[in-house]
């Protein structure tokens, strides 16, 4: 790269635009900062308390079936609704706009004490597949622009619950972080930013972590949180609407395979959120769009200490201590199997 690997340095986030600082000498500061505490990792297959669990009651008072695969249904406590209305505000300084939505929950098993790393490759490809299903469905509404999908696993990561579950939240507008990245593709001189940005990343290789034939993960060049991953498909796809029967097995290989080596890179089920960023709906062609997934977990040296986004991050911008190429070998040396 012709850096330094000690020397502070700024790189640039192809999807977004902005830049995020890169320390790589204050891996060696003390720490002296809040330590997280460690909960216990062994779950039964079924707790009669949980609310996701099959059978059970959940808090709003609905009962949930007893299902034995994945398991949809309409978030009971939704952040957004499909009738909202309202006039909205609109003097030139302050605006506010109705905002319409549907939330709606993903349970990605049956079972309380998996994780997507635990379970079988049929399992989470039925997964991919119910995730592709629910972006053909809400993406078909003549009102939704944008459907995210996303899992928070982890207390850390504010998740309510540690049945193994997502989200779904299908927006009426295109979100700010998919309208930068959106912003990015379309304005980018070649044919697709995320395949030249792949096709480099892969000639480089020092940060890349899992490949098959359809997919590869690596720590993007311009990661801001330590251990941070993206997901990518080897062919242009837009959305998961778009990938084949050989693609949705591809995802589901490196999805388990990733969030495999993240359990066992400090020995816990590792705290992150993922979310797939794709196609909007609005009825554009958007040809540019490239399918893709985040991970952001926010482990910096052990299952204790965490990164926070704090004082210059906060007010300035992000910054890291750990290099992308540091953090990829230390993921690649871990099993996943």
């Amino acid at each position: 790269m012709g850096l330094l690997p000690d020397a502070p340095h700024r790189r640039l986030n192809r999807l977004t635009g902005e830049w995020v600082q890169v320390s790589p000498h204050r891996t060696a500061r003390p720490w002296q900062g809040q330590i997280e505490e460690t909960t216990p990792e062994k779950r039964p297959e079924y707790d009669p308390s949980c609310y996701l669990c099959p059978g059970n009651t959940r808090a709003g008072g609905v009962h949930t079936p007893v299902y034995d695969s994945t398991y949809v249904f309409d978030n009971d406590f939704a952040a957004l609704l499909p009738d909202a209305s309202g006039g909205g505000v609109d003097d030139g300084l302050l605006v506010a706009r109705p905002e319409r939505g549907i939330c709606r929950v993903v349970c990605l098993s049956p079972r309380h004490d998996l994780t997507l790393g635990d379970m079988p490759l049929a399992d989470v490809r039925t997964v991919v597949d119910t995730w592709a299903a629910q972006t053909a469905s809400l993406g078909a509404l003549d009102w939704v622009s944008h459907v995210q999908i996303f899992e928070n696993r982890g207390a850390m990561m504010g998740a309510s619950n540690p049945h193994p579950h997502g989200q779904i939240w299908a927006t009426e507008s295109l979100p700010n972080e998919p309208a930068k990245e959106l912003a990015q593709q379309a304005t980018y001189e070649g044919a697709c930013l995320l395949c030249d940005y792949l096709a480099a990343e892969l000639k480089d290789g020092s940060r890349i972590v899992d490949t098959n034939e359809q997919f590869v993960s690596l720590v993007p060049f311009w990661a801001v949180w330590p251990f941070e991953t993206l997901v990518l498909p080897r062919a242009h796809h837009g959305a998961l609407t778009d990938l084949g029967d050989a693609d949705r097995d591809g995802l589901a290989d490196v999805l388990g395979k990733v969030t495999r080596r993240y359990d066992r890179l400090f020995g816990i089920t590792f705290p992150y959120s993922m979310g797939f960023h794709q196609r909007p709906t609005d009825g554009g062609e958007h040809p540019k769009s490239h399918l893709h997934a985040h991970f952001y977990p926010p482990l910096l040296r052990s299952a204790t200490i965490r990164k926070f986004m704090v004082g210059f991050e906060l007010l300035a911008g992000p910054q890291r201590d750990i290099t992308p190429e540091s953090a990829a070998q230390r993921l690649r040396d871990l099993d996943n199997d």
